[in-house]
């Protein structure tokens, strides 16, 4: 296939081909399917670039040289390894269709997902974070519950702003979260997080909603529409910026600080899993690694031979 006409006919193909088995055959959700397509994208340009003579029969080695038109493209870690499982699945519908005869891209390691360790905050700047919603701010209440929520349940910022009224039992302490996968977990909610909930509940969301009782969100913005993930995102900001916080600290920082916390206070791995509701305990596991840098660190500082 040394044509570079025929060559990218082909890929064009196959990369059709795979799309209408990924979302007819496979039953993918359409943003998945598109999800893939985009991953794959760096992978046809690759191909395309002419040194891929022959990507129904590539060579270990070629595809060595894939990572690194990758590194080079300035993708991080993560996304290395997004693109290296869209196109192993790529290889492997390749195989079931007999298109190509062995499947090399098998023998490729994926880059570790987790050399980029998840920032996480210490206790105290979490305390700072908390409190940083002033009463001269508009909003102060519900920011306040808001940023207790993310903390003290370890959700995801889109479970946080789908919370609805009927999920939230403050009477019995804990709330009803909805993940990936419409999957529903119960979690418990500590004492500071169910007090902010309850003011705010009392005090201010009446008036955001202009006192509907058909309004189901629990989070709402001043005109009562429910809350979006950007607008959780751009207020978590601003209290990041007023706590004087490293500027990357998001609302995700907020679980992973959670979850790490949690271990680090003696909890077993498997009810963290179950609290972030995560469907492998090898994700959750991520976070003892967190854990454990954090340990060598103080070993480091504190140990006379450290």
């Amino acid at each position: 296939m040394a044509n570079p006409n025929a060559r990218l006919s082909a890929l064009n193909a196959d990369l059709s081909a795979y799309h209408d088995y990924l979302a007819a055959e496979r039953g993918m959700a359409k943003n998945t399917v598109l999800a893939y397509q985009r991953d794959l994208t760096k992978f046809r340009e690759w191909v395309t670039t002419g040194t891929q003579p022959n990507y129904l029969a590539p060579s270990v080695r070629e595809l060595t040289n894939y990572i690194g038109y990758l590194k080079e493209a300035g993708l991080a870690a993560a996304s290395i390894a997004r693109n290296l499982i869209a196109t192993k699945m790529f290889y492997r519908f390749l195989r079931l269709e007999e298109r190509v005869q062995q499947n090399t891209v098998e023998l490729l390691s994926s880059p570790r997902l987790w050399e980029r360790i998840p920032q996480v905050l210490s206790p105290e700047s979490v305390e700072k974070l908390l409190l940083a919603p002033r009463n001269e701010d508009r909003f102060y209440l519900r920011d306040r519950a808001i940023l207790e929520t993310l903390y003290a349940t370890g959700s995801r910022a889109t479970e946080v702003v789908t919370l609805q009224l009927a999920d939230v039992h403050l009477d019995s302490s804990f709330c009803k979260c909805t993940g990936k996968g419409n999957k529903q977990r119960i979690i418990p909610l500590g004492a500071p997080a169910i007090s902010a909930l309850r003011i705010y509940l009392h005090d201010l969301r009446p008036l955001l909603t202009q006192g509907s009782t058909e309004n189901p969100w629990v989070f709402v913005s001043k005109g009562g529409r429910q809350l979006t993930r950007e607008m959780l995102w751009i207020l978590v900001k601003k209290y990041v910026r007023r706590a004087g916080l490293n500027a990357k600290v998001s609302p995700h920082t907020l679980r992973h600080s959670f979850a790490t916390h949690l271990l680090a206070g003696g909890a077993d791995l498997r009810t963290v899993q179950e609290l972030l509701g995560h469907a492998n305990i090898r994700t959750t596991q991520h976070y003892t690694h967190v854990d454990r840098t954090r340990l060598q660190s103080i070993h480091r500082q504190f140990h006379p031979r450290g």
